[in-house]
């Protein structure tokens, strides 16, 4: 028998007028990770709390990401709805110019992933050689986070250089290799991070963890 999954209308939103608008998606198990997010800016807040991947593996239905790692798929609906009635203002990227899109990811997320990752490592590094004696330290975090680092540098500069020029020159429909080859290295990316979370126990400091150790796994996740 095919699973019954509930739909749950969304709330009333603004459009880039600040007209009051309903949402032309509703809330249902069945979209996927991606769309949900997009159409519903809140999702990506309660896919953060039940670590769900709505980027590189953004495909998915919502109701085999749940099924994958053991949730309610429709108590993770209700959830969305929930979080979007209390925080509708949030910003509805799908209806704003490219351009400003374009310039928020560039500016905040590449600019945050710059600063962050070396710090990441460097914490990685100390954390290592203050703790190497014990069993509970991870082994290879600061040489698989060099890795990363170097992964995700070389994918932002294809996004700023190549992809992104295009979208902005109105040339997105042509640039299907640049977005195939991008979303290849997203998955890759998957791979790591979820790497991440089985070097360090699933991001879980042991009792005797320091303060630069809980501090480095804080902000893993």
């Amino acid at each position: 028998m095919a699973a019954r999954h509930r739909v749950v209308r969304a709330p009333l939103l603004e459009n880039a007028e600040g007209d009051e608008v309903m949402s032309t998606q509703t809330l249902s198990a069945r979209a996927t990770l991606a769309d949900l997010a997009v159409t519903h800016p809140a999702a990506s807040r309660v896919f953060g709390r039940h670590g769900l991947d709505f980027c590189c593996h953004g495909q998915r239905p919502l109701a085999d990401a749940c099924e994958e790692r053991g949730l309610d798929a429709e108590r993770v609906v209700a959830e969305i709805a929930d979080e979007q009635r209390r925080a509708a203002d949030l910003p509805r990227w799908n209806r704003r110019p490219i351009a400003e899109l374009v310039d928020h990811i560039t500016n905040h997320y590449h600019q945050r992933l710059r600063v962050e990752l070396p710090e990441l490592v460097a914490l990685a590094r100390r954390v290592e050689t203050q703790h190497a004696e014990k069993p509970s330290c991870f082994r290879g975090l600061r040489t698989h986070l060099e890795g990363v680092h170097v992964a995700v540098l070389e994918h932002l500069a294809k996004e700023e250089q190549v992809l992104f020029p295009m979208i902005l020159a109105g040339r997105g429909r042509t640039a299907t290799g640049p977005i195939h080859a991008l979303e290849s290295e997203h998955l890759d990316h998957a791979e790591n991070l979820e790497k991440t979370r089985q070097l360090t126990a699933d991001l879980g400091a042991p009792e005797e963890a320091c303060a630069t150790w809980r501090a480095l796994y804080l902000r893993l996740a």
